[in-house]
């Protein structure tokens, strides 16, 4: 498997955003360039937020696009074509309905399952065929009440569950990198 070149986080721009579950991929990325060391700058020219960091010599581009979740394929397109990063180069990390607030899991390539940041992003890179990490964030229960649950703040405890999931995520994250995605799955998919 493909090396990983690129990790784009979803979200929506904006502190009134900042805290709802739809950013999920942001916090994951945000809590990366921590571990890393490094900052986020605003790029016009990749529609979005860029930082990058080193791993075994090699450069590894971090990207929060700024163009809002319906949208994001035009950033990840800007960029990749910039570097000229192949589709199976890049991981996009989002929030996944379908997964309670305590689960994780990788996958690559499959359907957007209704979510349009992943939709945009399959459609403008003319393809489906990228890694994704799926972070949890619980269904409402009804379909009526999606888009006020991901445009809404979790709950204190559910809130803890996703960031426990994503020190879970950002641990295999090195194996994932180099490409190691059956193990990073074993590790991240097994209980904790």
């Amino acid at each position: 498997m493909s090396r990983v070149s690129l990790i784009v986080g979803l979200g929506n721009p904006g502190s009134e955003y900042e805290k709802t579950r739809h950013n999920a991929g942001f916090w994951f990325l945000d809590d990366l360039a921590r571990q890393q060391n490094v900052s986020f700058k605003t790029e016009k020219k990749f529609h979005g937020e860029v930082a990058r960091y080193k791993y075994a010599g090699e450069d590894v581009w971090l990207l929060k696009p700024m163009t809002f979740m319906n949208l994001s394929g035009q950033a990840v397109q800007a960029l990749a074509n910039f570097y000229k990063i192949k589709l199976e180069e890049i991981l996009v990390v989002h929030d996944e309905l379908d997964l309670s607030v305590d689960t994780a899991r990788l996958k690559k390539g499959g359907g957007h399952g209704g979510h349009n940041g992943l939709r945009d992003i399959a459609s403008k890179m003319g393809g489906n065929n990228f890694l994704r990490l799926r972070i949890g964030i619980g269904h409402p229960g009804d379909k009526s009440k999606v888009t006020n649950h991901v445009l809404k703040k979790a709950s204190t405890d559910d809130q803890i569950s996703i960031e426990r999931n994503i020190e879970r995520a950002l641990n295999v994250l090195p194996l994932v990198i180099e490409g190691n995605v059956q193990k990073a799955m074993n590790e991240l998919h097994t209980d904790k």
